[in-house]
């Protein structure tokens, strides 16, 4: 008893010392993060460094405070397109900024519609007579279409620049599922729903070939038309041709490559480069080390310029539908159906006039979509118009969503469509009967304890299945042509699960109008009787993520730069390999029911930001946070 008793003071022990341990932590914490905000007094005059260590995103993702805690160290950073463009336009018209210095050394890329968006607000800033300079270590295609759009572009000599196009190779499990007596039992409606295949095949269906090739040929002629505009003097041709020929004709020398190509205007050091910004932005008094010139950091710039500039007394709300559509409290980043609902429910007492719907997600649950469906069409009853903006992706579920519009926006490289519907059931009765195990049992029904993943599905469970596809892809038929004044036959015929860009929806009747969010914008002002200047956009939101702020501090986020070579930059296309394994393997046994998901966008896009790659997580983190998300 005796040893037993000290054992439990022990433990007693170690418990208070770790409370007080984490206590003494969050108010360490608390105070770090609150002086170490940014100073709208810390503008200096000099240049808007833009210095984009992550990817552009149209809604940040909250912090998992677990695996920062746990692996130290902050996930990829991300950088809101519409920040970054309201950082861009400001700069454009204020005296203190006398340059942009776009270091693109560690950009990691994000969807076309959001590179445009900012490519255009360079443009914007150039023709205010102040220039952009932008550098980097290796420039992949989404950094050169931000670079084309500066003045001067400079690369490192140990760099170099590649441009590798969209499209890409998918991972087919049909023989792996085989190999291991897994049964995929798919169930779909859409010649073109192309999201199971993986689980049936070896190979892409011609059918999907077909739809792959038509979106990614357009969405390759769009980024080559505007880097051609940007920079007529590139030779595309030379350098997605035949590029060891351009690298040889170099002496071996791949930034020389690029240079010859006419890809970027000067080599030199992140040092160089930053003396020759030094020249229009003044040096840095404070900093002597070498290529410091006077700065404002983009975080500091946006807590000076504050908010978007609002007119009137007019709102116009805009709730954001970004990421996966799922049917809980997801989010921001992610498209939690409850949690949007909320959102949507809580502004219906704000006395909007008007609601504009910015969608960027490829899809997810049809449950999750019905029920953000119906929580806009609960502002329409209440006599507000709808109009909705695409970003890169409304397909799928991102469509369903943008339904109950009056009015629909996209841009020209904008992924929409995929009106179709699929369920995958994984069956193990093979895997279990190749070890000796059997079932058995008493049925009063045919449908009596299924869906059995152990046993199988009976015909009549399959039948049903299939039957709840069918009506499920009959119901999203009536929402579109009821949406577009079409009829079922013309809404199946623009569905079966294809893709379309922007340009070709619009040309389809699925979009009424290309431009982006601030054309959605003026146009609901315009369905509400506002005038310009009358109205502000009043953005519907969740409270915004301070515990990223707190353990920034804790993780020790590095302050240096961590830029991409050139090798490190084409490797580095591929080290989410395991990730994409393990999350096809999660969309197949996580048997959420009917899915409105589109493949081709995720594949035609920059993966999630803050999908952490399987093999960059520590063991302790991944089972610790399988242990508290049970």
């Amino acid at each position: 008893m005796s040893f037993a008793r000290k054992v439990w003071h022990l433990m007693v022990g170690i418990k208070d010392a770790l409370a007080l341990l984490f206590l003494l932590l969050f108010f360490a914490v608390l105070f770090g993060a609150l002086s170490a905000r940014p100073n709208p007094a810390s503008v200096r005059e000099g240049a808007l460094l833009l210095q984009l260590d992550g990817v552009l995103v149209e809604e940040v993702a909250p912090v998992d405070p677990l695996t920062v805690l746990l692996e130290g160290s902050l996930p990829l950073a991300e950088y809101p397109a519409r920040d970054l463009v309201r950082a861009i336009d400001a700069a454009a018209t204020d005296d203190r900024i006398k340059t942009i210095a776009l270091d693109l050394s560690s950009f990691m890329g994000g969807g076309q519609v959001h590179l445009t968006d900012v490519a255009e607000a360079l443009d914007r800033f150039r023709k205010s007579g102040k220039k952009v300079t932008s550098f980097a270590v290796a420039y992949a295609d989404d950094a050169l279409l931000l670079a084309a759009h500066a003045d001067e572009v400079w690369l490192d000599p140990m760099g170099g620049a590649a441009v590798r196009g969209p499209g890409g190779e998918q991972l087919y499990y049909a023989d792996a599922l085989e190999r291991f007596n897994i049964k995929a039992q798919v169930f779909r409606v859409g010649t073109y729903k192309s999201a199971v295949e993986p689980y049936l095949g070896n190979a892409m269906s011609p059918e999907a070939r077909e739809n792959a090739t038509a979106l990614y040929s357009s969405i390759w002629e769009e980024w080559q038309a505007n880097v051609r505009q940007a920079r007529p003097g590139a030779d595309l041709a030379a350098i997605t041709g035949d590029y060891p020929a351009l690298i040889a004709a170099s002496g071996g020398d791949v930034a020389k490559a690029a240079l010859g190509a006419g890809l970027v205007d000067k080599l030199g050091t992140w040092q160089q480069w930053g003396d020759a910004v030094a020249a229009a932005a003044g040096k840095d008094e404070w900093d002597t080390l070498p290529g410091s010139f006077q700065h404002t950091m983009l975080g500091e710039y946006l807590a000076d310029v504050g908010p978007a500039g609002d007119g009137g007394d007019n709102a116009i709300g805009v709730i954001t539908i970004a990421g996966t559509i799922s049917d809980g409290m997801e989010g921001p980043g992610s498209a939690g159906a409850a949690r949007i609902e909320a959102l949507l429910d809580e502004a219906l007492d704000d006395d909007l006039k008007a609601l504009v719907v910015r969608v960027d997600s490829p899809g997810g649950t049809v449950t999750g979509s019905e029920t953000i469906r119906r929580a806009i069409m609960r502002h329409k009853d209440a006599s507000i118009p709808i109009v909705v903006s695409m970003g890169n992706y409304a397909a799928s579920g991102g469509y369903w969503v943008a339904t109950p519009a009056d009015e629909i926006f996209a841009e020209p490289s904008t992924l929409t469509g995929s009106i179709g519907v699929f369920m995958v059931v994984p069956t193990f009765e093979d895997a279990l009967a190749e070890y000796g195990v059997r079932s058995d049992g008493v049925l009063t029904t045919p449908l009596s304890g299924q869906p059995d993943l152990l046993a199988g599905l009976t015909p009549e469970a399959a039948a049903l299945l299939q039957a709840e596809t069918n009506g499920i892809y009959d119901r999203f038929l009536g929402l579109v042509a009821g949406a577009r004044k079409i009829t079922r036959a013309q809404a199946d015929a623009l569905g079966q699960g294809r893709v379309w860009t922007g340009g070709a929806a619009r040309q389809m009747g699925l979009v009424d109008r290309l431009g982006g969010l601030d054309d959605a914008l003026a146009a609901a002002a315009k369905r509400a009787g506002l005038e310009e200047g009358d109205w502000y956009a009043a953005h519907l939101s969740s409270p915004a993520d301070q515990m990223g702020g707190l353990l920034g501090l804790v993780a020790g986020a590095p302050a240096a730069r961590t830029p991409h070579s050139f090798s490190s930059l084409i490797a580095g296309q591929d080290r989410n390999l395991a990730a994409r394994v393990m999350a096809d393997f999660d969309m197949l046994l996580g048997a959420r029911g009917v899915q409105a998901q589109c493949l081709e966008c995720l594949t035609a896009g920059p993966a999630y930001a803050n999908s952490t790659p399987l093999a960059d997580q520590g063991l302790l983190a991944m089972l610790t946070k399988a242990f508290f998300t049970q």
